[in-house]
């Protein structure tokens, strides 16, 4: 079988989705792959500040390892503006899903929320409430996103800061991608990502 005969998913057979099971296991095998094209890509997006969106991400994931934060939240920093280019107005919540079955809770929770944090630097320019992060100020990682906003993101422009290339980052990477996706011993206790 080359491709599956049925046409709505309700009529697909045992047969017919276990060819595409196989199917989406070689697939999934290239995650890292694309992820690491995806970064590669953020290279030519967003004009105007100092550094690439390649560049800032690549700057925040290097202050976090600097800082001595774990593996997790390397890569979260490292994947936090995955979203910009595909969903500019929600881009937090994309990256944030992209590394949910792999990280733990408490990192998900940061990159999901780390952009209504960050407005705590810039809001007030355009009339905009920068405290709109409090609402969650009772949150058991309200403090884990404020330290990743001011130690990692908002801190990542720099042109100078001595950043170690994507292929530095690589190797944890595929370590991260390569655990065993939802795993509880990895990702712990969930907490709502909304109230």
């Amino acid at each position: 079988m080359d491709k599956v005969a049925f046409r709505q998913m309700k009529d697909g057979t045992r047969e017919e989705y276990a060819f595409l099971d196989r199917l989406e296991e070689a697939f999934n095998q290239g995650l890292v792959d694309r992820l690491l094209q995806a970064l590669r890509n953020l290279e030519n997006t967003l004009s105007g500040y100092q550094v690439s969106r390649l560049e800032h991400s690549l700057q925040a994931a290097a202050r976090a390892e600097a800082d001595g934060a774990d593996e997790d939240m390397i890569i979260g920093a490292l994947l936090h503006d995955l979203g910009d280019e595909l969903a500019p107005y929600n881009h937090s919540q994309l990256a944030a899903a992209i590394i949910r079955p792999y990280v733990r809770a408490e990192v998900t929770w940061v990159v999901h929320h780390h952009g209504l944090f960050q407005k705590v630097y810039y809001a007030h320019h355009f009339g905009g409430d920068p405290h709109e992060r409090d609402r969650y100020r009772d949150h058991p990682w309200y403090q884990s996103c404020v330290d990743f906003c001011e130690r990692y993101d908002q801190a990542a422009f720099y042109p100078d800061y001595p950043t170690p290339p994507l292929a530095h980052f690589e190797p944890m990477l595929r370590r991260v991608f390569s655990r065993t996706p939802f795993d509880p011993a990895v990702i712990g206790e969930e907490q709502p990502l909304e109230p």
